[in-house]
């Protein structure tokens, strides 16, 4: 008698372990190139399964490309996903989800940090669970930084708590 068993899927190559995979790959990015604008709505309707959402040749062969890539090396894991999920979160100050993983570089609940931006002084109160500024908490630094600032910022950078570079002794 038989016993059936599943077989295991097989994997998808990684780039640069299979010449033949990345030979193709490289072939029909570079025949990207070559396509007019036309061609390549034409292209992302095959690979994507909708209308190309722009005219723009460079947003169209740069998203072409990761598709090309996607297919044929697999796309990000569940737990990247997850991770830049959570990244984009804190940078956008939304405290939905449940932060990164603690970062040494935090102080302690309770402690202030001030730092002074275009002639106004600004006041961080380090939570358990985020920051607080002018009454509006934060998950992360890179948020307040970015309320702060207007732009992006390494929150630890920002307010000057990044590791400091060892000397060679």
């Amino acid at each position: 008698m038989k016993i059936a068993t599943k077989t295991k899927p097989q994997a998808l190559p990684r780039a640069g372990e299979d010449a033949r995979s990345d030979g193709t790959v490289l072939a029909q990015l570079s025949a990207l190139q070559r396509l007019s604008v036309n061609q390549l709505k034409v292209k992302w309707e095959d690979l994507f399964a909708t209308a190309a959402p722009n005219n723009s040749r460079g947003f169209l062969e740069v998203r072409i490309a990761g598709r090309i890539q996607e297919l044929t090396y697999g796309g990000l894991t569940r737990d990247t996903r997850r991770t830049l999920d959570n990244l984009a979160d804190e940078v956008e100050g939304k405290i939905t989800r449940k932060g990164m993983a603690d970062d040494a570089r935090n102080p302690l609940p309770g402690t202030k940090l001030v730092r002074e931006w275009d002639g106004t002084e600004h006041t961080v109160t380090v939570l358990a669970d985020g920051y607080d500024l002018a009454g509006k908490k934060f998950k992360s630094l890179s948020a307040v930084a970015k309320a702060i600032t207007g732009t992006s910022w390494n929150g630890f950078r920002f307010f000057g708590l990044r590791d400091k570079q060892r000397s060679g002794a």
